[in-house]
């Protein structure tokens, strides 16, 4: 008994630790009219729902190598890379993403919107800073139509500048006669110098149109995404009015590139580098002056979430080769509930039947058993949230077998302190010798399993993980609750009521 009040101070501890751990969840899974802000700070927080529960989205991607000399293989294996770093940044909770046969990958994304997802994943981000010809652009133009003036089968009877207009301080055209302009300058790309190409803005509003800002840049690029070392998204806090209340990107060079970058800069005082992702010119500042740090930033109309899963591409990469979606399917929610309800009722009834059967069989002790697998259960769920993991459907099954394995731990105690009991001892020695004695048995059964349970968790993929993360858990956790607290509650109500007698 000198130990029994510390010892009841840690299971409470404990308690209120689990009731911290696991509010988060039932919050975010309880609670309707959640705002987007405190859905996203709970999800933090909770466990997260696997494929088969949440829903969310299946892809089977194939590398498109045409045109491409290197070996399907290969190009699936840097696919990989770059694919499972994007997503590991993008937040994801349980990805699944594997390596297929005929270069293949497949990719699970639960709970993510689909567009995005598509999007972030099949992005080849080609990243390119070039040099911008201004002084250059009207000898061109003018080249370009006193070519096709003398075309006779011109499909256009307007000139080429005559589609052009003043956007701020660069020339633009209206959106809308994006294809004439292509069309155009395909018809005279042979008075183009070879050394210069047109490329367009991405679309924005100008004096209530909108409109796609026109630039002639060097073809040859000065950086590539290679020179890229971090990219990072925030506000944008610049002078430009258009850009008040959208996001930038900034980056960050590796070493040698910054060197490159500020030799690039030097040269080309007072000219324009523009920042090309994609062939399309999200900004093209003015260098002032020589920049040694290597650093700058990519400007443009983005969202938050736009310049996040930009800087996120930044980051990883680009892809080798363009992905093909070879397969798609979309997991529904409703799948997903009626996933949750059978795994709950199937891990009720099963904990109904035991609860009922260890009152029946060990009367009184019988409850503290219940009462052990309860605080297991529980314990369980906490620390699945504290350590923000996954909960799939063979991950209920785990909770399944982790109640079986709860209750064979309190039926090897019960039956040693029968034992202890036959023979004659005292009611509290009884406890001490039958807690003791099965706690060998108890821990050696467990552990085996554990160990089992981790093999399979690191080695295995998808469901397995999902099993063996909740068996394990769950074992560890039953280390604690059938031997250390049944002790604790045996311990205290025999001393405090001095029982003499144990209905067992």
């Amino acid at each position: 008994m000198r130990n029994i009040g510390f010892r009841v101070g840690i299971v409470i501890f404990a308690i209120l630790l689990g009731i911290y751990a696991i509010y988060p969840t039932i919050r975010l899974y309880t609670t309707a009219d959640l705002s987007q802000q405190e859905e996203l700070t709970l999800s933090k927080r909770a466990i997260h729902l696997g494929l088969d529960l949440k829903g969310g989205m299946h892809l089977m991607l194939e590398v498109d190598t045409v045109g491409i000399g290197e070996s399907p293989q290969d190009l699936r294996d840097r696919a990989f890379e770059i694919i499972q770093n994007r997503i590991d940044q993008f937040g994801v909770y349980e990805p699944v993403i594997e390596k297929q046969s005929a270069g293949r990958i497949l990719v699970q994304l639960p709970g993510v919107d689909r567009e995005r997802a598509i999007s972030l994943i099949r992005k080849v981000a080609h990243l390119e800073f070039k040099i911008a010809t201004d002084e250059r652009i009207n000898d061109v133009v003018t080249k370009i139509d006193n070519f096709l003036e003398g075309e006779d089968t011109l499909a256009f009877e307007e000139p080429f500048a005559s589609y052009l207009m003043r956007v701020g301080g660069d020339i633009g055209i209206d959106a809308r006669d994006e294809d004439s302009i292509v069309v155009l300058l395909t018809q005279a790309h042979e008075v183009i110098p070879e050394d210069v190409q047109f490329l367009f803005g991405p679309k924005e509003e100008y004096q209530g149109r909108e409109v796609k800002r026109l630039y002639l840049l060097k073809k040859e690029a000065e950086l590539t995404g290679e020179a890229i070392r971090d990219a990072r998204h925030r506000p944008y806090t610049g002078q430009d009015l258009q850009l008040t209340g959208t996001w930038m990107i900034d980056l960050e060079f590796k070493r040698e590139s910054a060197r490159k970058f500020a030799s690039i800069t030097g040269r080309n005082i007072n000219k324009r580098l523009a920042i090309v992702l994609d062939d399309v010119v999200q900004s093209a500042p003015v260098i002032i002056e020589r920049i040694p740090q290597g650093k700058s930033a990519i400007t443009g109309q983005f969202a938050a979430e736009a310049a996040r899963d930009l800087a996120i591409v930044l980051r990883a990469g680009a892809l080798p080769a363009p992905l093909k979606i070879v397969e798609e399917r979309s997991v529904g929610p409703s799948l997903g509930r009626d996933s949750i309800e059978s795994g709950l009722r199937a891990v009720l009834i099963a904990g109904t039947l035991v609860i009922i059967f260890m009152l029946i069989y060990y009367s009184l002790s019988g409850f503290v058993a219940d009462i052990t697998l309860f605080l297991n259960l529980f314990f369980l769920i906490a620390i699945l949230s504290a350590f923000r993991g996954s909960l799939t459907m063979p991950g209920i099954a785990g909770v399944a077998l982790t109640i079986g394995m709860a209750v064979d731990a309190n039926v090897l105690i019960f039956e040693r302190i029968r034992e202890e009991l036959k023979i004659g001892k005292t009611t509290r020695t009884a406890i001490n010798q039958g807690f003791a004695r099965a706690w060998i048995t108890i821990f050696d059964s467990n552990i085996t399993t554990i160990i089992i349970g981790i093999i399979l968790f690191i080695f295995g993929s998808g469901p397995i993980k999902g099993f063996a993360l909740t068996l394990t858990i769950g074992l560890i956790s039953n280390l604690f609750c059938a031997v250390f607290v049944g002790k604790v509650i045996f311990n205290y109500f025999t001393y405090r009521f001095d029982v003499r007698a144990l209905k067992i």
